[in-house]
């Protein structure tokens, strides 16, 4: 009973250190410009439009060239790194977790934007929460279970841990009311909708939390590493 006690004190510890979090220190090589595209502003107060992008109404397919296969049996979400609490997920372990409903919109890199995208899943913050990163954890990177095709190498991606616990980043399992389908990451995939899509990883098997940043796949091959759609900040040559 004491070590479940000493669990919570951390939990909330943890909790109010991310409410006085300074997200303004996030991305700040963006300080003091504005956000540019057209429309009127979404829930965020940016325009609904980022700059480059273009509106579609069907939902393309991006991936590495597979689509897993992964049965909800077998499904299973790890999380360790610096936590003090390393965990992993069963199908059934998740979907007893906190379930959220929210609207959002899907900014693909590759210049389409889909509006109004119906999502059921659980916040990356209750994961985060329950997982407790350590102070010195300021990134995650995720991992799916697709790998480039003819290799080992997995699909990841990288996120400060203050873009990570925004309440609209979600682990989803159901899009317009029907379970994600497999093209798109089914059956869970992350979801980032204030950054590109790429960020999001699909068919996400495992979370890290890490002290310091380590670029994802996409990052690794040329794609920025901040990946701000109202900025148009699509590609890195560092």
């Amino acid at each position: 009973m004491a070590e479940k006690s000493d669990l919570v004190e951390k939990r909330l510890r943890y909790i109010q250190r991310q409410i006085q979090l300074d997200k303004s220190g996030v991305d700040v090589q963006f300080a003091g410009k504005r956000p540019e595209g057209s429309g009127p502003q979404n829930r965020h107060g940016m325009p609904v439009l980022p700059v480059g992008q273009h509106e579609v109404k069907n939902w393309p397919v991006l991936d590495l060239g597979e689509h897993p296969d992964v049965a909800l049996s077998s499904w299973k979400l790890e999380v360790g790194g610096l936590v003090e609490h390393p965990f992993t997920l069963n199908w059934e372990q998740f979907l007893a977790l906190p379930q959220v409903d929210d609207v959002s919109d899907f900014h693909c890199v590759t210049t389409w934007s889909r509006y109004n995208n119906h999502w059921r899943g659980v916040r990356f913050s209750t994961i985060a929460e329950m997982a407790i990163p350590f102070e010195t954890a300021q990134h995650v990177l995720c991992t799916g279970y697709d790998f480039m095709p003819g290799s080992y190498i997995p699909y990841t991606t990288n996120l400060p841990l203050a873009r990570a616990v925004d309440a609209d980043v979600l682990l989803v399992h159901t899009w317009d009311e029907r379970p994600l389908p497999r093209e798109h990451g089914g059956p869970v995939r992350m979801i980032t909708p204030k950054l590109y899509a790429w960020k999001g990883t699909k068919w996400i098997r495992k979370i890290e939390f890490l002290a310091e940043d380590k670029k994802g796949f996409w990052e690794v091959r040329g794609y920025s590493n901040s990946a701000e759609p109202w900025f148009n900040d699509r590609y890195s040559t560092e």
